[in-house]
């Protein structure tokens, strides 16, 4: 009989940092970054998952790295895109079976039907600005748990308007979390504020923490 081969997953980094993002902000993660997207977003802040080849891990080693951190520290697998690989699903199993609190950040685009569950999904709505906003499937709106949360990145005037347009189509005000996001160095984070105040719309407005943290670091953040 062959020797069954443990998963495999191509990862770019695994790193231990505050979470910049959702309504996790502000706690201890563990951060598995994993390589290779199928977009390619106009302010994308982690090129690197694509244009870098990444490395092979075997997922009792990537169990064991993430073990070396607090047990109370949340997880968060990101990329890149996460759901292109096969391997991310035994490891959210695996993750959850530790009794983690697991967070998946995910751009849309792919089937969230087999994410565990227990696993909050953090999905990035792309916008028009990102030029992938045509990529996003539907449906995954309807594959959502109540506790799962939607972020959208927005870049201009343009993205709020199509974003809160979004918002309203799908129903999806006290349905999740809602996060806006401006672009650092794109939309000014008082700008934002203001349409937002201006037009009631209750969702949040979200800085990234980890930039206020480090600014000018981009990895191991």
């Amino acid at each position: 009989m062959a020797a069954q081969t443990e998963p495999t997953l191509l990862l770019s980094e695994i790193f231990y940092s505050i979470q910049g993002e959702s309504t996790y902000a502000g706690y201890p993660c563990v951060f598995v970054r994993l390589a290779g997207c199928n977009l390619r977003c106009r302010w994308c802040d982690a090129r690197y998952t694509y244009e870098e080849p990444g490395t092979v891990w075997e997922l009792p080693a990537i169990l064991a790295e993430i073990g070396r951190y607090p047990a109370t520290a949340l997880v968060e697998i990101t990329g890149g895109e996460p759901l292109l690989q096969e391997g991310v699903y035994p490891l959210m199993a695996q993750l959850l079976a530790t009794g983690r609190t697991v967070l998946l950040e995910t751009n849309g685009s792919l089937s969230l039907d087999r994410v565990p569950e227990g696993v909050v999904t953090i999905m990035d709505i792309k916008c028009p600005g990102s030029t992938m906003a045509d990529r996003f499937d539907p449906a995954n709106l309807d594959r959502l748990r109540p506790r799962d949360e939607l972020k959208f990145v927005l870049a201009s005037r343009a993205d709020y308007d199509w974003a809160a347009a979004f918002v309203q189509r799908h129903g999806l005000l006290g349905r999740h979390p809602l996060h806006f996001s401006p672009v650092v160095a794109k939309l000014p984070a008082a700008d934002l504020a203001r349409w937002l105040l201006a037009d009631g719309l209750p969702v949040r407005l979200q800085l990234q923490l980890h930039t206020l943290l480090w600014p000018g670091l981009s990895r191991g953040v």
